[in-house]
């Protein structure tokens, strides 16, 4: 018997430097809806924290005349919450975390169910990793600044991930 392979769309694009992270951020951000998941992917030092960073600043806020959030690494907080439109945004850092069960303890499940999830290290979840995902793979690039992204539509996001025009806004 033959096992068919479902194709996952990717896409790939080189980032010349933080701002061009940035914008691939601001580009993504009006995609998002309540119990999306969007697993950071690459070594240290590439630019996860950085993407979630300009993601998180570019949803508006859920109470428009608040005063703009400091966005910090979630490394030792291992998750920080953040009030936006359309959903709260759980930023997960999921680096020193050692058993995928440690997860459930920070409010995981509640954070697919309400929310936004933004991971960093998703390979820390093992089997709790949803299907229904977005894969934004980092890797650096030709220069110090430079960064290649590629991004990969799972479940829901297969379709969602075509509407993204990465030379502009997306496509409604």
């Amino acid at each position: 018997m033959a096992v068919a392979l479902r194709a996952t769309p990717e896409r790939q694009l080189r980032l010349d430097d933080q701002a061009a992270t940035a914008a691939l951020a601001r580009r993504l951000a009006p995609l998002l809806r309540r119990g999306d998941l969007v697993a950071l992917r690459g070594d240290l030092g590439c630019g996860k924290t950085s993407f979630a960073r300009a993601l998180i600043t570019a949803l508006p806020p859920a109470d428009p005349g608040a005063a703009p959030d400091e966005v910090p690494s979630p490394t030792f907080t291992l998750v920080q919450i953040y009030d936006r439109r359309p959903a709260p945004v759980w930023h997960f850092d999921l680096y020193r975390v050692q058993d995928p069960e440690d997860v459930l303890e920070l409010g995981f499940e509640e954070a697919l169910a309400e929310g936004i999830c933004l991971i960093e290290w998703p390979e820390r979840l093992g089997p709790l990793l949803p299907e229904d995902r977005l894969d934004l793979c980092l890797d650096f690039g030709a220069s110090p600044e430079a960064r290649r992204a590629r991004l990969e539509g799972h479940g829901v996001w297969a379709a969602r991930l075509a509407k993204l025009d990465l030379d502009g806004e997306p496509a409604t």
